[in-house]
């Protein structure tokens, strides 16, 4: 999902109406659905560093004729996309691992 442009952003409301920005990292489109891995962004740079690194999985549904992002309530489903995404992961930043010193 990178490019020589930067990054995929989206801008998601919450139930309270607040816009919060993710960067797309992938996308996995199958048989049960299309699928977004999504982390967030950050203005402050301390936010950043500080931030764990936690990427957020949302479904893809059409609603009243517009794409919505939802969360994914199926918990078996949700381990097997978070498995499949982090695979992909490994194979679009492999410099990732070796930067945290973590075998694949």
């Amino acid at each position: 999902m990178t490019d020589d442009f930067g990054a995929d952003l989206l801008t998601l409301l919450d139930e309270d109406g607040q816009e919060h920005e993710f960067e797309v990292l992938d996308i996995i489109d199958d048989d049960e659905g299309t699928f977004y891995a999504l982390l967030p962004t950050f203005e402050d740079p301390q936010a950043k560093l500080d931030d764990e690194g936690t990427y957020y999985i949302f479904q893809s549904i059409e609603e009243d004729g517009e794409q919505e992002l939802v969360e994914v309530e199926d918990d078996a489903l949700l381990d097997r996309l978070a498995q499949e995404f982090e695979a992909h992961f490994v194979e679009l930043y492999p410099d990732e691992d070796e930067a945290f010193g973590e075998d694949s």
